[in-house]
């Protein structure tokens, strides 16, 4: 699959499977995820670069919309109500904001104590947020997107974590609408079917 991208690109980064990312989008610039394989989820978390506690809320941004999922068009809100990104590019269709990022304490709740020590997106972000400094500690770690995760809603209430609907090559886009902080966990989750069972490597593109 080839793909044209501009000449302003200043950053090309592959993030390996169970890897994380962290950095900054100053405002109008934009980011695409690749997902090079197909289902891998990324689980992602927004914040104002200026001031950390205004981070992204599930909560708006679903009120807002609408709607329990999120797609091309969908405004991902802080906590004061506006917005940090847009998606304005899709090609996959549906991303998940309830389902939360895996930690080690929901691995043995939802498969048994023998995943305890198995890695997660937890401690990915907090490893990340210690590297990053600048104030981010372990308590900004709270709502997240599951970009390219099938997490549907169940007609009471409930959720399922079901079989990706990406492909290799299908791409989320998003434009920061005001400079953001973006923290990344390319999820290692070996236990359901959000990764294929099969943790793969997402590539990174930032152009103005």
């Amino acid at each position: 699959m080839t793909v044209e991208f501009p000449a302003t690109i200043r950053l090309d980064v592959e993030v390996g499977a169970g890897d994380g990312w962290i950095g900054e989008l100053g405002r109008g610039e934009l980011l695409r995820i690749v997902d090079l394989h197909g289902n891998q989820a990324v689980d992602t978390l927004f914040f104002d670069a200026h001031d950390y506690a205004n981070r992204y809320s599930a909560v708006d941004t679903l009120r807002e919309q609408g709607s329990a999922y999120l797609g091309l068009g969908s405004r991902l809100r802080a906590l004061d109500g506006e917005p940090l990104v847009t998606i304005v590019g899709d090609t996959c269709g549906r991303h998940d904001t309830l389902g939360g990022a895996c930690s080690q304490e929901s691995n043995v709740v939802r498969y048994g104590e023998h995943t305890r020590h198995m890695h997660a997106c937890r401690n990915t972000f907090l490893t990340q947020a210690l590297a990053w400094g600048r104030g981010l500690e372990k308590r900004d770690l709270s709502a997240n997107v599951n970009f390219f995760m099938n997490v549907p809603l169940t007609a009471d209430g409930g959720l399922t974590f079901e079989d990706g609907i990406s492909a290799p090559g299908k791409y989320v886009e998003l434009r920061a609408d005001r400079d953001t902080l973006v923290l990344m966990s390319n999820c290692p989750q070996l236990n359901n079917p959000c990764n294929g069972y099969d943790p793969t490597p997402v590539r990174l593109l930032v152009w103005a």
